[in-house]
């Protein structure tokens, strides 16, 4: 029990952060946390040390996600409005983000669920196209036509014209 939490505080706020970037919404990103290691805690017996556990969790993490994004799916017009800019912005401890980073991580929260996904996966955990296909359910073309769609809106809504 004491190496587990050992575990969940050595890594809790990397899984947070992918989860926070993947599903756009604090609360809910703290309840998947939660439903991670809950999740990682039963598979654990399982755990073939193939790879680094580190890596193991966040990929789990990463597919309770997916799981509860791809139940949502229809929800999409909630969160996708700009008014809800207003209602995703987070500070570090110090307080001291940068302004362009704020408005990066607000605009990605903001942006459609799968459209975040793919956004998420692609451009900063540095997923093939493939990859999310198949862990979204999509076809290939369409996690690309998603990365494009994710890339305008959030050129859009940050007010830049150009990459």
């Amino acid at each position: 029990m004491r190496a587990f939490e050992s575990l969940y505080r050595k890594h809790s706020r990397r899984v947070y952060a992918v989860l926070w970037r993947l599903c756009g919404h604090e609360a809910r990103a703290e309840d998947l946390v939660q439903e991670a290691f809950v999740r990682a805690w039963q598979a654990l017996p399982g755990f073939r040390f193939e790879s680094a556990f580190s890596t193991w969790l966040h990929r789990l993490a990463v597919n309770t996600a997916l799981m509860e994004i791809r139940s949502r799916s229809g929800g999409e017009a909630l969160e996708t409005d700009d008014a809800a800019l207003e209602f995703h912005a987070t500070m570090d401890s110090a307080g001291q983000r940068t302004a362009l980073g704020l408005d990066l991580e607000r605009a990605i929260a903001t942006l459609p669920p799968r459209a975040r996904a793919v956004l998420v996966l692609h451009d900063i955990e540095g997923w093939k196209h493939e990859e999310i296909a198949a862990e979204l359910g999509m076809a290939v073309g369409s996690s690309k036509a998603q990365l494009h769609r994710a890339r305008n809106l959030l050129r859009t809504r940050l007010g830049e014209d150009h990459e």
